[in-house]
């Protein structure tokens, strides 16, 4: 069964701001499939999982009923071309539980028995040919969203919508980050928050600032690796007039600022050795004194911090004070990498859509291609990344789909990477040729590098063109042929006729 789903943002999110999509976890991304075609069910099943839904097949009526009366779904998707008494049951089935879902029924049937196949389920239950077409997939998803939108809302979950904002995805680790937001939020309790560069940790300080009774106070950051070192002591705990060269008026620092609120340090493995020793004094006593100012100034914060250093080995090597670590680690919260939770791809995909088209009016799609492609990626610099590939992206190709070709060349798939690469030198290989005489032949047809010498990439460039037109020739201009007779892959003999403006051949 073919299917050709693109739209990761509609269909993982349909529509709604992500964090509400994460309130509602537990229908928002699961999907019941009935069917008695098992390579189907597999098929749909692995599409489906691939876009962030959680999807589960089953092949009995009995089964069947038993799921969508225990299980909370977001809809269920019947395939496979049930007998009509079949049809009859499935229908009775949806219609009398207790589930407020619309059906999507996917169909491959000659067109005289396809009126029967409509005929035998509601009229207003979605019913689509195969092969899928993307666009109309996710326009199918988003009526089933907005049918459930019509449903009075469950009282089962009081979370605010907006709590975990941006903290996207159903991972298991990101599950768990919003499980110990929640426990720790409305405590005072000191969090560490641990985790590479780009992973989101003031995302996660942000959260437990709202989660907390200081939700209505600052919630005021500070970098403590780009403040000089000289600064840092000042913009942490204010000065006096005077207290130095340049002191000319009196200033509350950041501690001041966060006076009833959340004191974010972001990168606390940079601070110096001596302001460690002044901050583990605050943690301690509760005050501070401002630089140039012998009085105590009591201080009522709460304390978030952030690193993506590994505080226990700097400790180790005398780089970190052992008794500040302590002080900061009472509740340690570690964020996983993109990397280690790469199922969450597509809802951040979408989630990011989102935000582009709320502050730039754009957004973009990726193929099945491109998202297999990037999920094999490793990601380095996270959500971050991510988020700069999407803008990039979209400003290349707004309003479109993103096939893997169009991808920046690292982001593609492994096979895509060495095709790119292959063709350019493919032919200079002596290996391809079948016997030595041709080899011969092969090398000496290479022209001699002029006196004045070339542009070796441009030179390169000709022979491709020259190349991809005689493939196209030969094979009457069929690209999937073409492809084959040079060794790529269609999808990246297509890309190499877009950058040149190739043509297909016109059939006389």
């Amino acid at each position: 069964m073919d299917r050709t789903l693109a739209r990761s943002d509609s269909a993982a999110t349909g529509g709604k701001d992500i964090d509400t999509a994460s309130a509602e976890a537990d229908r928002e991304g699961h999907i019941l499939i009935y069917t008695h075609d098992a390579p189907d069910a597999h098929n749909l099943e692995a599409v489906l999982d691939l876009f962030g839904f959680c999807p589960k097949k089953t092949f009995d009526l009995d089964q069947f009923k038993q799921e969508l009366e225990d299980g909370s779904y977001l809809t269920v998707v019947i395939t496979g071309n049930p007998s009509p008494s079949d049809q009859e049951k499935l229908a009775q089935i949806v219609q009398g539980s207790t589930s407020h879902i619309l059906p999507i029924v996917l169909y491959d049937l000659p067109d005289k028995e396809t009126d029967k196949l409509i005929l035998a389920y509601p009229s207003h239950w979605i019913t689509m040919s195969l092969p899928l077409v993307s666009s109309e997939f996710s326009d199918a998803l988003e009526r089933v969203k907005a049918y459930i939108n019509d449903e009075p809302k469950s009282q089962a979950s009081k979370r605010p919508s907006h709590l975990f904002r941006s903290l996207t995805g159903r991972s298991r680790a990101i599950q768990k980050i919003r499980h110990d937001i929640e426990m720790v939020g409305p405590t005072d309790a000191t969090v560490l928050i641990l985790g590479d560069s780009g992973t989101g940790k003031e995302v996660v300080a942000r959260n437990i600032h709202y989660y907390s009774k200081r939700r209505g106070k600052a919630f005021v950051p500070v970098n403590c690796g780009a403040i000089p070192r000289d600064l840092l002591e000042s913009e942490l705990f204010g000065h006096k007039k005077g207290a130095f060269t340049g002191a000319l008026t009196t200033r509350d620092g950041r501690f001041a600022l966060a006076e009833g609120g959340t004191l974010f340090l972001d990168e606390i493995g940079e601070m110096p050795m001596d302001m460690q020793v002044k901050l583990l004094r605050v943690l301690e006593e509760r005050t501070f004194e401002p630089v140039g100012d012998s009085r105590q100034v009591k201080a009522d914060v709460r304390i978030i911090a952030a690193t993506n250093c590994n505080l226990e080995h700097m400790v180790k090597e005398g780089e970190f004070r052992e008794d500040l670590f302590f002080r900061l680690e009472v509740f340690p919260i570690n964020l996983p990498a993109l990397r280690e939770r790469i199922e969450d791809l597509p809802l951040l995909i979408g989630q990011l859509n989102e935000r582009l088209e709320y502050e730039k009016n754009c957004s973009v799609d990726f193929s099945v291609d491109a998202l297999k492609a990037l999920s094999e990626y490793s990601w380095p610099g996270n959500v971050r990344e991510l988020a700069n590939l999407i803008e990039r992206m979209a400003i290349q190709y707004p309003n479109s789909q993103v096939q893997e070709y169009d991808l920046p060349p690292k982001y593609r798939g492994r096979n895509a990477a060495e095709d790119d690469d292959g063709l350019q030198l493919e032919f200079f290989a002596v290996s391809r040729m079948p016997d030595a005489q041709q080899q011969s032949e092969s090398v000496t047809s290479i022209p001699r590098i002029p006196s004045q010498g070339l542009d070796l990439k441009s030179y390169i460039s000709e022979i491709e063109i020259k190349l991809i037109c005689q493939a196209l020739e030969d094979t009457n201009g069929v690209i999937a042929h073409a492809a084959k007779l040079l060794g790529l892959r269609r999808t990246t003999l297509t890309e190499k006729m877009r950058k040149y403006g190739i043509s297909r051949p016109k059939l006389g």
